[in-house]
């Protein structure tokens, strides 16, 4: 009996023994199976946070200060200069005053006139009044352009819609209106660009012979402001030349949102100021396009915003020049003059929007000093 119960014992320990030793297995199957997936969540981690820091420094900008660049300043601060132009303003916002700094550029357009603006976005109160620019318009017989927009939630992405926003603000009663990308694009050159080595325009925009740009100046989310370089670069390229754009040429399908997670800041206002310059060299290297800027209801966000910002600060007048860089140049000046200019200001060098400027005047677009002459008559 006692022998009995020894081997029973014996039994019990030997399983006991066993079960430790599985136990133990489990254990250790259990902690290599732990350890092998944190190691696997630390890889990951390490390689998120090495995207994340690529990232940042991908996308990382220097701010460029603001500067004036009127002649005047430059000279008196003993500034070097390459060369200058002449940028014409008045501060009568009224179809008379854009009729005379008009006639100060001496222009005589011939042939079919292309009058390029933005139609704005529906909803937007702050575009061209189509009543300022009528007499200017119809004086030359102009054809109002535009190319669908490209980002998401746009009424204009579409050209049938395009047309009916373009009725609702007035532009189809004082011109016709050619949406220039209706029917797909063309390609031409970009000549000295760093990122872009063909523009897609409208594909209608070879059917003019010369291009008057009436911009309406103001802030911009993703540029910093909107001026002349803006509408004749983003403007009057076709819904895929606009992702070109914005992606600095790697991308051209529609919409521009994600291309513009992923571009860097200055190589999105590079290539900006490259097919810019492209729209110049077509038109006979500058001679058969000029422009003119309207400085009232400047709101941080620009024309293609539904709802934008309120306006904060005053009217200013109209500027003129054959030069898009200095005619920009000259409107940044005066924002940066003016006492309520403050959210703008903030607006323009958040994005470090000078630098199309300063990348335009590099590539040999335009000058970015200028000399102010006002066609006022001093009282």
């Amino acid at each position: 009996m006692l022998n009995g119960s020894k081997k029973l014992e014996d039994s019990f320990g030997v399983l006991e023994i066993a079960r430790i030793y599985r136990l133990g297995e489990g254990v250790e199957v259990k902690y290599k199976k732990m350890k092998k997936g944190l190691t696997i969540l630390l890889v990951i981690l390490v390689i998120f946070g090495g995207l994340v820091i690529a990232y940042k420094r991908h996308m990382h900008y220097e701010i460029e200060p603001h500067v004036s660049y009127n002649l005047g300043d430059v000279k008196d601060e003993g500034r070097s200069f390459d060369g200058s132009s002449v940028v014409f303003m008045t501060k009568d916002i009224s179809p008379e005053g854009l009729g005379k700094v008009y006639e100060m550029l001496n222009a005589h357009p011939e042939g079919r006139v292309a009058i390029k603006l933005s139609t704005g976005e529906a909803g937007n109160p702050n575009h061209l009044d189509p009543n300022l620019i009528k007499d200017l318009v119809q004086s030359v017989n102009g054809t109002i352009i535009e190319c669908n927009t490209a980002y998401s939630g746009s009424k204009r992405a579409d050209t049938a819609m395009h047309r009916q926003v373009a009725k609702e603000h007035g532009f189809t009663e004082i011109a016709e209106v050619d949406i220039m990308d209706e029917n797909g694009y063309v390609s031409i050159p970009v000549e000295g660009g760093d990122h872009l080595k063909e523009n897609w325009v409208g594909e209608n925009f070879g059917n003019y012979d010369f291009v008057i740009v009436l911009t309406h100046f103001k802030g911009h989310p993703m540029g910093g402001f909107g001026g002349a370089l803006k509408n004749i670069s983003i403007g009057i390229a076709s819904r895929e030349g606009k992702v070109r754009i914005h992606s600095g040429g790697l991308f051209s399908k529609p919409p521009i949102d994600l291309p513009s997670l992923v571009t860097n800041q200055d190589i999105f206002t590079e290539s900006m100021a490259e097919a810019a310059k492209s729209v110049s060299d077509y038109e006979d290297h500058g001679r058969r396009i000029l422009y003119v800027n309207v400085m009232n209801r400047m709101s941080v966000d620009c024309d293609c915003v539904s709802s934008p910002a309120e306006v904060d600060m005053h009217d200013i007048g109209i500027f003129a020049s054959w030069d898009p860089v200095a005619l920009d140049q000259a409107c940044i000046d005066q924002v940066f003059l003016a006492q309520d200019g403050g959210s703008l200001q903030e607006r323009i060098l958040s994005k470090n929007g000078l630098h199309i400027l300063t990348h335009a005047e590099k590539i040999g677009l335009g000058h970015r000093v200028y000399e102010l002459i006002s066609v006022d008559k001093e009282k």
